[in-house]
């Protein structure tokens, strides 16, 4: 019958129980047989493989962390990109003229409606638009080269008010392509 251990101090039963001499070799020698050395084996395997892993790591972090920065050749090309001036930079009344033509520039082309039936009329007016940007563009190069001169300046203002006024001739010519579609869809 199994018994507490407490049980039997309390009672004071067993009270002088010694140990063998090689009571402990004979533990170490039942527990090495019951786990394998395998599985200690493996454990210790892990072990030096993860202290390979880390010890990699940190030197591949040491060498980069160390080794000199090269320049990447793109940002070398786009820091050495020269700033191109706007009207804004001369003046902030030129600066107040260039951001009311381009907000109703943009405005107006946000108003417009894409359709099939529109589709050349929209194509031959963008590619005028897309003429006018790039005169822009060389305008402003002249302006950065040059420095600001009344002629530049005039000719930036002009290219502006051109882009919008074409843009005011697309929406007249919209509307009235979308007047003649509807007269001839009631008359139909």
């Amino acid at each position: 019958m199994a018994r507490d251990i407490r049980e039997l101090f309390k009672d004071d039963k067993v009270t002088d129980v010694k140990m063998s001499e090689n009571h402990q070799e004979r533990f170490l020698k039942k527990l090495d047989e019951a786990m394998p050395a395998a599985n200690k084996s493996k454990f210790n395997w892990m072990r030096i493989a993860a202290s390979v892993l880390l010890f990699i790591g940190l030197g591949f972090s040491a060498f980069k962390f160390f080794q000199p920065q090269v320049e990447n050749p793109i940002e070398v090309v786009k820091t050495k990109t020269v700033e191109t001036k706007t009207l804004g930079d001369v003046s902030p009344g030129l600066k107040k003229v260039e951001d009311y033509y381009l907000a109703s520039i943009n405005l107006e082309l946000s108003k417009m409606k894409y359709t099939p039936e529109t589709k050349d009329l929209f194509d031959g007016y963008l590619l005028q638009l897309d003429e006018l940007d790039k005169e822009y563009k060389r305008l402003s190069t002249e302006l950065n080269e040059s420095g600001p001169s009344e002629l530049t300046v005039n000719a930036l203002i002009d290219n502006l008010k051109f882009r919008l006024n074409l843009l005011y001739r697309l929406r007249d010519q919209l509307k009235k392509i979308n007047a003649s579609d509807s007269i001839t869809e009631e008359v139909g």
